[in-house]
């Protein structure tokens, strides 16, 4: 067979279901490439991530077109023999990290995130690093909650084990860290950690103060955070977590939900907290001239 492959949301990021399904009919003998407009197929698979991004509209010559991804609104998962296989690396050759999950789900069910919908509202152990690890100096994991998951003192063991640089890229619960993950957490090579704090109404002070206490990493730029504002906060709510963070030693960064849409004062918000040289000499949002 001759299979065809479309990231609809383009080469910025490995698309892994691709990656997969590109491993499995490889081991079927079939041949697999990206899919060039002018060839005829058996079968085409187009994998979109993101909702945002707009379809192609381009004649796809295929017996078969099979499309998949929370971009197209879908739950849908690979069958298992897809599912966990070893990724096809190959496919994007200018990438040289390993990319995976170890945990799916989140109890947290985000109005603004699919991922409790789409894989439920338990964070659970669904693979060991062997899967898709072959020894990369850089492992980027895309579990969504890994500190929620149960076997978490087993996963993050086997993350220090691994010697790897880590990257959490979907970041790190705060309101699932104690003494001992912290400490487990101090155990693996990260360069840089992220957070949320996406809900003002909670206080999450105690446990960033925790976090900065225990914690190995000093540096505010090894501790990001991200501040979603414009989704169900205030200017002054959202001012009062970015002061905080910026007290405990965090480095705040501010996500704008439906920016169009959104304030001319928080707009001028995020430009203000995200130019890092504007924020570290300016102490106040109202000392903050946009115009300049």
């Amino acid at each position: 067979m001759k299979i065809g492959l479309i990231d609809v949301d383009g080469h910025n990021f490995p698309n892994l279901p691709l990656m997969k399904i590109s491993a499995y009919h490889k081991r079927q003998g079939h041949e697999v490439k990206f899919w060039m407009g002018l060839e005829q197929y058996d079968m085409v698979y187009k994998s979109k991530v993101f909702t945002h991004t707009p379809d192609m509209d381009h004649v796809i010559m295929a017996d078969t077109v099979i499309e998949g991804g929370t971009g197209y609104g879908g739950t849908q998962t690979l069958p298992r023999d897809i599912e966990h296989i070893m990724p096809d690396y190959g496919l994007y050759p200018q990438y040289s990290e390993a990319y995976g999950f170890l945990t799916r789900g989140c109890p947290r069910d985000c109005q603004f995130c699919i991922v409790t919908q789409k894989e439920g509202p338990q964070s659970r152990r669904v693979a060991d690093l062997a899967e898709f690890w072959t020894g990369q100096k850089t492992i980027k994991l895309l579990d969504p909650n890994l500190l929620a998951c149960v076997e978490r003192e087993a996963v993050l063991q086997q993350l220090a084990e691994s010697g790897a640089w880590i990257d959490f890229t979907q970041g790190i619960d705060i309101r699932f860290t104690d003494r001992p993950t912290i400490e487990l957490l101090n155990t693996i090579k990260v360069k840089r950690f992220h957070f949320a704090w996406d809900n003002p109404s909670e206080d999450l002070t105690a446990q960033f103060s925790l976090f900065a206490k225990y914690s190995g990493v000093t540096d505010c730029r090894r501790r990001a955070v991200y501040v979603l504002t414009n989704f169900n906060s205030t200017h002054i709510e959202d001012l009062e977590r970015v002061y905080t963070l910026r007290d405990l030693g965090y480095d705040p960064y501010i996500m704008v939900y439906d920016k169009p849409n959104a304030p001319k004062i928080t707009r001028h918000l995020q430009r203000w907290v995200n130019n890092r040289r504007i924020f570290r000499a300016t102490r106040k949002f109202e000392e903050f001239d946009p115009k300049k």
